[in-house]
């Protein structure tokens, strides 16, 4: 599935992804490829992005924001202090503040 985490300023984060684990108002939920369409609020946490197949991220200024989760560089972190996600046709479009 493709992931866009996008922040008033940028852009953060673009690329294929496996599963993403977000805060939401009453949880955390995971997402997979082929998850049915959501739109939800999320509440202030961590953002959790699996990218284990992919061999190869290239981060810039941009992904400041994005680190390797204890030195793991296939599971990346963002914190957030809230935003809405939207999953539909395998794309999954996180607006964070």
């Amino acid at each position: 599935m493709y992931l866009e985490i996008v922040s008033p300023e940028a852009t953060l984060f673009s690329s294929e992804v496996d599963s993403v684990v977000v805060p939401g108002v009453n949880g955390e939920f995971e997402m997979l490829k082929d998850h049915a369409p959501i739109v939800s609020i999320l509440k202030e946490g961590t953002i959790r992005v699996n990218t284990h197949t992919q061999s190869h991220l290239v981060f810039d200024e941009l992904h400041a924001a994005v680190i390797p989760h204890n030195d793991d560089k296939k599971v990346l972190t963002v914190k957030i202090n809230s935003g809405t996600i939207e999953m539909k046709d395998n794309k999954l479009i996180i607006l964070a503040d």
